[in-house]
């Protein structure tokens, strides 16, 4: 049962993200690159996250109850500004990678679009939150023990990975409105992209009352994507082409550099 449970989490929160990644970024060596940096900044912000959060907790009263919950809302606060910071210090990098790029290729187009970009370094960002935010769970799910055996929630398992397959999936959809919003200088679409993190983040308190933590973030995952969907230069009519298979030039693994 364990290694049931262990399989079917791992699908879950990384199947479509896998899948993603299978047909529209592994052929395109330097969507790989670009995933991989996305990921590495990712990281980075998490470290420095971290550092904060640990040297504070340090020098804080351990035996306050309340000092010590304030510091972890501190840390969830800080490590989802620092997040966002990198993801727009990783924009301002690409947008300099592009253009050295446009310099060095013989074509009058850019070898991979901003579009291209915020799609694969967004995946990039969700790949790495996720693999942080499940894979201890995941190990823990191999047993010993039953989950809910002292009357705890038996959905711990299935809830977080469904959580983490959000975060993924929000993480890709943050950066393709985050980018674009910095290309069109909407500074009040990357206030959204921020406060919607927050919230995300936020509601993960709730738990173990999973309901009130997954409903709202796949409430926020539906607008995203819609948005996300709207900023990738999309329809309802081309929403029906791919829906019909009429479109072939609709996937992102087709799509030509503007």
């Amino acid at each position: 049962m364990t290694v049931a449970v262990f399989f079917g989490c791992t699908f879950i929160a990384f199947g479509p993200a896998v899948a993603l990644f299978v047909f529209t970024i592994a052929r395109d060596p330097l969507r790989v690159i670009f995933l991989i940096a996305g990921a590495f900044f990712w990281l980075v912000s998490l470290l420095l996250s971290s550092l904060v959060w640990f040297i504070t907790v340090q020098i804080s009263n351990k035996n306050s109850a309340t000092q010590q919950t304030g510091l972890l809302i501190f840390g969830v606060v800080l490590s989802v500004l620092l997040q966002e910071a990198f993801r727009y210090g990783y924009y301002r990098l690409l947008k300099k990678a592009n253009e050295g790029l446009l310099a060095l290729s013989q074509e009058d187009t850019m070898p991979i679009s901003i579009r291209q970009l915020a799609y694969v370094s967004g995946l990039g960002f969700g790949f790495m939150s996720g693999a942080f935010s499940v894979v201890n769970i995941l190990s823990d799910s191999l047993g010993p023990g039953t989950v809910g055996i002292h009357g705890d929630s038996q959905h711990y398992f299935i809830s977080s990975a469904f959580m983490t397959l959000a975060i993924i999936l929000l993480h890709m959809f943050w950066g393709v409105v985050f980018f674009e919003s910095c290309e069109r200088q909407r500074w009040w679409g990357l206030g959204a992209v921020v406060i919607s993190h927050l919230v995300v983040s936020c509601v993960s308190f709730v738990n173990p009352h999973y309901q009130g933590s997954l409903i709202p973030t796949y409430i926020i995952l539906s607008v995203m994507a819609a948005w996300a969907y709207l900023c990738a230069g999309g329809s309802l009519r081309n929403l029906k082409l791919c829906l019909t298979c009429k479109d072939k030039d609709f996937l992102l693994a087709n799509h030509r550099p503007r």
